[in-house]
């Protein structure tokens, strides 16, 4: 039903399926399922699609945790020419109700779990189908076909820094792109591994590095609803024999605390052929943790963003990593560093990141003014993010540029002091914000979350242990201490909240 020449994702998927049905495809709770397993999901679900009228063009909303019907429904939604659209139902009421009113979807999907957390009244608006395990008999609204949409496959919602939710359509050649980059770039990866699936379907990280690239190069998938609480996942990398796993930091760290605690085997971990953290920075004392319990450093770090589907960057391997770095650029991308207001810096190592790629998105969903303030002329697509690039093509993230505290005109990297202040034994984790001041315009301030056995530390001697290390303008000026941080829903930090709330005060 893809009208261009080229196979679609599903055409690359089914096609892999096909190639040996009885030959293990994925596992989910506790037991192995063969690639004919996954297949007859999808082609009862493809058929349970048409029946309900669904055409090309359009799109279907899911909102249920990670499960075998996650796949099939993309691949059955594929195959009849529309786009699948997963989204958190936690996302609050009325973003939700703001995001279904740009998508305009077929129908809802929805799990019996989700459906507790849905506003009764949305349910009214859409029509909605509640299942589980399996696709069951419904009706949808037909009349929001649209042809531009033939061509995406799937399209994630992001809130971004502020503002009402936006929608992000990515293509099968984005899907194809980043999967085949991503396959090339990270050398070790092949069709032997098995990938940990337990990021959320509605995050494009979760989506594309640990579904769609496993099936993409016929590799097995270890599936667990929802890395929280560890215990699933733990299972998983126990029974499933996982082999590889793309996570976020948050989970790394409660990873390697159970094999700490002995609540897991160190060499459940110590086995792992590739380790990668994304979507939030890496702390210097989880890889320290790390590296201790596992008596090597085996983390990779990678990079990217839901416009770019999502991978930018990634250290290839264990052998070819740089600790700190989240590596070079996948291949098929161009890059451009800017200012932050735009101006084009030709002899620069540091600056914003602009790329262009067949990974990156061809615009915002029925947003065509925050594509215009994303896009330059020349269709390279602002990230956002300020980069640093050393001579082996190798980037640092140094911050997000909304993230930049600037201090009387200095600017502030966040990153690099939070480094140094998780490089003192008390502190696990360091965020630092911007709080607002009459004289400076901004000064740093950092929310410390301490090691077990420290809780005596205090705010002068973490102050004390910054000057001696940074400028006098980047030390923070006020230190608060925290048990935990507020986060999102993959675990990343919320920065923003812990932004407001300095806001809040003054010096």
């Amino acid at each position: 039903m893809i009208s261009s020449s080229k196979p679609s994702m599903a055409e690359i998927i089914l096609n892999n399926l096909e190639s040996d049905k009885n030959a293990q495809s994925y596992w989910f709770d506790g037991e192995w399922h063969t690639r004919g397993d996954l297949l007859n999901l999808v082609n009862k679900s493809a058929e349970t699609l048409k029946n309900a009228g669904f055409t090309k063009g359009q799109r279907l909303v899911v909102m249920m945790k990670n499960s075998p019907l996650i796949p099939a429904l993309s691949l059955a939604v594929w195959k009849l020419g529309g786009a699948i659209c997963p989204l958190n139902e936690k996302a609050g009421n009325d973003a939700l109700k703001h995001t279904l009113e740009l998508l305009k979807p077929f129908t809802l999907v929805i799990s019996p779990e989700a459906e507790k957390n849905i506003d009764p009244e949305i349910l009214k608006s859409w029509p909605s189908v509640i299942c589980e395990n399996e696709l069951k008999d419904f009706t949808g609204k037909t009349n929001y076909a649209d042809s531009e949409d033939e061509n995406f496959a799937v399209i994630f919602s992001t809130s971004g820094t502020t503002g009402k939710p936006k929608a992000v359509p990515l293509t099968h050649t984005n899907l194809i792109s980043n999967c085949e980059a991503t396959s090339k770039h990270v050398h070790v990866l092949n069709s032997d591994d098995v990938f940990l699936n337990a990021l959320p379907n509605f995050h494009s990280f979760g989506y594309t590095c640990t579904m769609m690239l496993p099936l993409s190069i016929n590799a097995k998938i270890a599936t667990v609803p929802s890395f929280l609480p560890p215990s699933g996942a733990i299972r998983a990398i126990l029974e499933a024999n996982v082999t590889t796993m793309y996570i976020v930091p948050a989970m790394l760290s409660y990873l390697v605390n159970a094999a700490a605690k002995n609540k897991m085997p160190v060499d459940a971990l110590k086995r792992q052929k590739f380790i990668c953290t994304g979507g939030d920075k890496l702390s210097a004392g989880i890889r320290a943790q790390a590296v201790k319990l596992f008596g090597r450093d085996i983390i990779c770090e990678g990079y990217g963003l839901t416009e770019t589907t999502p991978v930018v960057c990634m250290n290839r391997s264990t052998e070819e990593n740089k600790p700190g770095t989240v590596g070079p650029l996948l291949p098929g991308y161009e890059f451009k560093l800017k200012t932050r207001d735009g101006q084009l810096l030709n002899n620069s190592n540091e600056g914003v990141l602009w790329v262009r790629g067949n990974s990156v998105t061809p615009g915002y969903y029925h947003a065509p003014e925050i594509t215009r303030e994303r896009f330059d002329d020349e269709k390279f697509f602002n990230t956002g993010d300020y980069v640093k690039i050393d001579e082996d093509g190798y980037y640092t993230i140094l911050d997000r540029v909304t993230d930049i505290i600037i201090v009387s005109g200095f600017n502030v990297y966040p990153q690099e002091v939070e480094r140094v202040l998780t490089e003192h034994p008390a502190v696990q984790t360091a965020i630092v914000v911007g709080m607002p001041h009459d004289t400076n315009g901004e000064i740093p301030e950092a929310y410390i979350q301490r090691r077990e056995g420290f809780e005596n530390v205090s705010e002068r001697e973490i102050i004390k242990f910054a000057k001696e290390r940074l400028a006098h303008f980047k030390v923070p000026r006020k230190v608060e201490f925290v048990d935990d941080f507020p986060l999102s829903s993959t675990g990343k930090i919320l920065r923003r909240v812990l932004r407001e709330k300095a806001g809040r005060k003054s010096l």
